[in-house]
Parts: C-alpha cells; sequence; structure tokens
C-alpha cells in the first residue's frame, strides 16, 4: 500500500502532473505523480471485477476527480492517464483481450471506457511493463540507461526498458519473462498460460506450493506438515516463515526457486544485455535487509554470475526493487509522461 507520509504537497510538484492507475483482480490504484515520479496523492478502490469495465471506467473517472479536487488542484493541472491492466491485450487498439484474473473484462475497449470517464487522454500499458517503467524512472532502475524487471508473485511478471524505451513488442507481448523456456523436457510443469518448461512454471507461487507438496509427499521432514495437519494452507508465506526458523526442507525449496531465477534472468541478460536486473514482487522472501530474502537474493546472484558470458560477471547489477506496490502506478504515469512529451515536441 502506498505510504502517503512520502508525498509531495500539490504545491512542490514539478509539472507536468499525471495519473497512473493500476488495475488488479481485486484493488485497483490511482494516483497523481510529478514530473520526477513523485506521488502527490493516491487512492485505492476496490475492483469489483464482476461489475465489468464499465462500472470500473466510470469509479476510476470518479476517483481521479475526487483526487484532483483533495489535492487543491485543478482538473486542467493534470496532462494524461497512464492505465496499466494485467494481459493479453492489443495496446495500439486500446483492447483487455483476456486477462485470467479479470474474467468479466474480455475483449473490451479499455483505455477509451476510461479516457471517457476521466476526461483526459489514456496511454495504456501492460502492467508489468508499468512496474518496469516505474522502477526504471523513480525506482531501482534510475541511475542505469537499460533494466530489467522480474517481478515475483503468483506469475512471473517482467519488463525491458532500454534507452528509456519500454520493450512491448509488436504484438504487445514483449517483456514476458515468465514465460521464457527453462525446461525442454516432455514432463516439465505446465505454466498459467499452457505452456510447458517456463520460468513461471518453476517459480510462480503455484510451482513453489506445488513443489513443496512433491518434497512433503516423497517424506521430506518439515515443519509444514503438522501446520497443513492443523488445517492451514500451504503458501509462499508459510514456506518463508518455516525457513526464517531453520526448516531445511523450506530452504531447499527457496534456494532451489534462486536457482531456476536465475536461469531465466541469465537469459534475459545474454539477450539484452542491460546495466541492471531488478527482482520485485511478494515472493521475494522478505526482500532487502530481511535474512532470508538477502541470502535468497545472494544465491540468485551466485548461480546468475556462473553462467553469464565471461565479460558479463561482475558488470550487471542484480538488486531488489525499490517501489513495491506502487511501481505499477507510477510506471503507467510515467509512460503517459513520455506520450504526453513526445506528442508536446511533436506539436
Amino acid at each position: 500500500m502506498a505510504d502517503t507520509s512520502q508525498f509531495l504537497p500539490a504545491a512542490a510538484a514539478r509539472r507536468p502532473l499525471l495519473v497512473g492507475v493500476d488495475v488488479g483482480g481485486t484493488n485497483i490504484k490511482i494516483g497523481i505523480v510529478d514530473d520526477g515520479g513523485r506521488p502527490v496523492a493516491y487512492r485505492s478502490i476496490p475492483t469489483h471485477e464482476e461489475r465489468g469495465p464499465a462500472d470500473a471506467a466510470d469509479r476510476i473517472g470518479a476517483a481521479v476527480r475526487s483526487l484532483v479536487d483533495e489535492s487543491g488542484l485543478h482538473q486542467g493541472d493534470v496532462a494524461r492517464v497512464g492505465l496499466a491492466t494485467p494481459g493479453p491485450m492489443d495496446l495500439k487498439a486500446g483492447m483487455l483481450l483476456g486477462p485470467g484474473n479479470l474474467p468479466h473484462w474480455h475483449n473490451s475497449p479499455i483505455r477509451d471506457l476510461v479516457s471517457r470517464a476521466c476526461g483526459y487522454p489514456v496511454t495504456y500499458v501492460n502492467d508489468a511493463n508499468a512496474a518496469a517503467y516505474g522502477e526504471y524512472w523513480a525506482g531501482a532502475g534510475r541511475e542505469y540507461r537499460s533494466m530489467v524487471l522480474f517481478t515475483m508473485g503468483t506469475g512471473i511478471g517482467g519488463g525491458i526498458i532500454v534507452e528509456e524505451m519500454l520493450i512491448e513488442g509488436v504484438h504487445s507481448c514483449g517483456g514476458e519473462l515468465g514465460h521464457i523456456i527453462i525446461d525442454c523436457h516432455p514432463e516439465a510443469p505446465i505454466n498459467s498460460l499452457g505452456i510447458r518448461g517456463t520460468l513461471e512454471g518453476y517459480c510462480g507461487a503455484y510451482a513453489l506450493i506445488r513443489r513443496a507438496e512433491e518434497a512433503l509427499a516423497h517424506g521430506g521432514p518439515s515443519a509444514l506438515r503438522a501446520r497443513i495437519e492443523r488445517g492451514e494452507e500451504l503458501t509462499p508465506k508459510m514456506i518463508a516463515e518455516e525457513g526464517e526458523r531453520g526448516d531445511q526442507l523450506c530452504l531447499d525449496l527457496i534456494m532451489e526457486t534462486a536457482r531456476y531465477m536465475a536461469i531465466g534472468l541469465v537469459t534475459a541478460v545474454h539477450s539484452i544485455d542491460p546495466e541492471s536486473v531488478v527482482i520485485g514482487g511478494a515472493m521475494t522472501f522478505g526482500g532487502d535487509g530481511n535474512p532470508l530474502g538477502e541470502r535468497f537474493m545472494a544465491r540468485i546472484r551466485e548461480e546468475a554470475t556462473g553462467r553469464m558470458i565471461h565479460s558479463l560477471r561482475g558488470n550487471i547489477h542484480i538488486d531488489f526493487a525499490h517501489l513495491g506496490g506502487d511501481a505499477g502506478y507510477i510506471g503507467a504515469a510515467g509512460w503517459a509522461r513520455r506520450e504526453y512529451l513526445l506528442a508536446a515536441t511533436a506539436r
């Protein structure tokens, strides 16, 4: 959740001001962001997925107007809106095609719905790409000219930025790093899109749970077993908790996840040769500053470095993301800013 204590007063915000909207299956994050990537105001509203995209667009529009008013701004102070949703999508047409977590929103003209409801032009972007651009513009990648982001959660998202350009692809599928193939065996696990042997199929939350269940089924001793027998649900959080307590099976699973992540990371590095690779999301085992999270990151660096071309070893900065859950709406605003500035230059 956004830390509103860190927000700028509107009077101190550098123009132009942008609005970023990050649509998730449960909540929609909406923020006003200044020209330097600093949040000015923030609100989260429920998605109410079952009501459909038109209802959500109307509520987004109302929230944007309310945020502007409450910040002491005028509607004309906002230059543009950036809208981030999960894919698949057709960015050029502004169409949301068939996201798994928004089943009532399939084949909807989401960009134009939000534009009409807000009264601003809208720049449309994939949510993982938006998070990547947020980190690049205002977070862990701001010192670098090129960056790759991996987000670890239910699935594995990704984003690639090279020299200010977000790699979106001809078919709006650029940066789909979770679907990198890391295992070509015919018995490799199938991921959420039915693709076999992917990074997500080994490192997504559901994949970690599957690997934990397999290890327990083979008789591995673990504190997980007693918790499951008490009726608790097996989750990545439970695995992280027991890993922090020293449970060896959990630690093995977490370090195995780091190794798989490293394999996917190296594939991205060898394809793009970026200055920085950033890893974020809810499944980083405590992340930056947490002993288990730091151990997880150290294993990723170790496993990745040993697989890289020699000239790249020691030259790729690998670290945790900085913006947390704010990255999506900040990045959506940032990508809208870029489109606004390009249009202004062309006039």
